[in-house]
């Protein structure tokens, strides 16, 4: 991560998974404070505007030097690794960026601030990669989102290997509902699929359940995977026509 923020991070790395992988030694986190590469005596990464206009703009001295130093020191990472840049001009992170970056032993997260970045900056990054329309006061967040939704992928972070791709998304389509103890909560019971220990039904009930949550809630996504002529007949059967 380089960022002037580290300390931002220390939460969602410090705790739950990311921290028990990190333990076992499948994931490592390392920080690069762009602030001390400045060489102003009074430590300032960003400035004001050429041209003028509101806020201020992130140096590219700093943050070239805080790169390459970070990039020689780590060479041996040099024929698999990639450099991101948080920015909202990138296309946004999906699940199956999550898969593609899981196979890089190395990612460099350039976070910004402040206004943004000094358009040269961008010349120091692989690519640009944002997590949704919105404005955030930094890359940090985002930088944390897409490392968490990447670790999941990496083998031995999960304690069970088979839930990564039961998530939402894994297969391009929503999960399927889940359940657990009481069977019965104020008249509303578990279905009795999932107590028949049938393991092929219910895996076809889960797949069918995918398919009606994804129609209902986020249609579009269906029309990025590819259905069986089965399951767009269940679909129709139920009220949803696929196009």
């Amino acid at each position: 991560m380089v960022t002037i923020f580290p300390e931002m991070f220390q939460g969602v790395f410090g705790d739950s998974i990311l921290k028990r992988a990190m333990d076992r030694g499948i994931l490592s986190v390392h920080y690069t404070n762009f602030r001390d590469y400045s060489m102003d005596k009074h430590r300032h990464v960003d400035d004001s505007p050429f041209g003028g206009g509101a806020g201020m703009v992130l140096q590219v001295p700093p943050m070239a030097r805080a790169v390459r130093d970070l990039l020689a020191k780590t060479g041996e990472y040099e024929s698999s690794r990639r450099v991101l840049i948080l920015d909202p001009s990138g296309p946004t992170f999906t699940q199956e960026k999550a898969k593609e970056l899981a196979g890089y032993e190395q990612l460099v997260f350039l976070c910004g601030h402040y206004e943004g970045f000094d358009a040269r900056i961008y010349d120091l990054a692989d690519e640009r990669i944002s997590i949704g329309d919105f404005v955030l006061t930094g890359g940090e967040l985002p930088a944390m989102v897409i490392a968490d939704a990447v670790a999941r992928m990496l083998p031995g972070v999960l304690g069970d290997e088979t839930s990564a791709p039961t998530d939402s998304f894994y297969d391009g389509l929503l999960e399927f509902p889940q359940y657990t103890r009481p069977r019965d909560f104020e008249g509303r019971e578990v279905p009795e699929i999932l107590l028949s220990g049938d393991h092929a039904k219910i895996r076809a009930w889960r797949r069918e359940q995918s398919l009606l949550r994804t129609a209902k809630y986020r249609p579009d996504l269906l029309r990025r995977v590819s259905l069986e002529e089965e399951e767009k007949a269940f679909l129709r059967r139920n009220g949803y026509v696929i196009e």
